[in-house]
């Protein structure tokens, strides 16, 4: 992981690098859309109160848990009791980034949507109450923790949601084994360079025109960002773009020359 100075430093660099967001000089009508139609658009849903309300509840929560530590990306300690509290404050998505991940489901409706790194649900919660038609699959590798986050799921009475405890290198092929083709994949999980590229590979199988795979915490370190070079210069891979603290990934067959984005978000 950087330093606190080497992530400030280069999120200057990202502020000076990217275009204000809304869409000017944009040509593609695809991308002009999504723009203007989810990074533009202001969140709604009746689900967002109680949801964040939650957030709030859990920042709050002073019980102590044991965590395990499956990764050197993972940001809970290995084999320690923690409060959820404080997991929460590391652990947990930014309302922004969540209702972006929102937005994005609410706006594209997958049938199949895949998180990985359930962590205490709340970006779960997101995801599900985006669109309750749509089948939910969480994983998570901390027993204690999916607990936590299955009882978020009951309080907030979303029903769509599968969470799926284990390591990722098992229960994601399992995953994929069971579906036809990924709708929305979010993976959060084991931040180093070779298993996130191992996740992608595994995911970009089962991708089509309409997926979109996204990746949390993409300038996190070195082999992050190294892997979402190469994610990016995948001659599958068309458009991505870059948010700092995500990167969305497009494979679009449809479009025939790559465009990278970087966007102020």
């Amino acid at each position: 992981m950087y330093s606190s100075f080497t992530l400030l430093k280069k999120y200057f660099q990202y502020l000076l690098k990217s275009s204000n967001g809304k869409g000017h000089g944009v040509h593609s009508p695809f991308v002009f859309t999504f723009i203007k139609e989810v990074l533009n658009k202001n969140v709604q849903g009746n689900m967002i109160p109680a949801i964040e309300n939650r957030r709030v509840q859990l920042m709050a929560d002073e019980q102590l848990v044991q965590v395990w530590d499956r990764g050197a990306g993972s940001r809970q300690s290995a084999g320690t009791h923690r409060k959820v509290s404080a997991i929460a404050k590391a652990a947990l998505k930014p309302k922004k980034y969540s209702q972006l991940l929102y937005k994005i489901i609410a706006y594209y409706k997958p049938a199949q949507v895949l998180e990985m790194g359930t962590s205490l649900g709340i970006t779960t919660c997101y995801l599900a109450a985006a669109n309750a038609s749509a089948n939910i699959v969480t994983m998570e590798g901390a027993p204690n923790v999916a607990q936590i986050a299955r009882h978020t799921f009951s309080d907030l009475g979303l029903n769509n949601i599968n969470l799926i405890e284990g390591d990722f290198e098992e229960t994601l092929p399992n995953y994929l084994n069971s579906i036809d083709s990924v709708g929305i994949a979010y993976v959060d999980g084991n931040h180093r360079y070779a298993p996130t590229m191992r996740y992608f590979e595994s995911l970009l199988q089962k991708s089509n025109d309409e997926s979109i795979l996204i990746f949390d915490d993409i300038h996190w370190s070195a082999e992050m960002e190294q892997a979402w070079e190469e994610i990016k210069n995948h001659e599958a891979i068309t458009l991505t773009f870059d948010l700092f603290f995500i990167g969305l990934v497009f494979v679009r067959k449809a479009q025939k020359e790559k465009e990278h984005f970087i966007i102020r978000y």
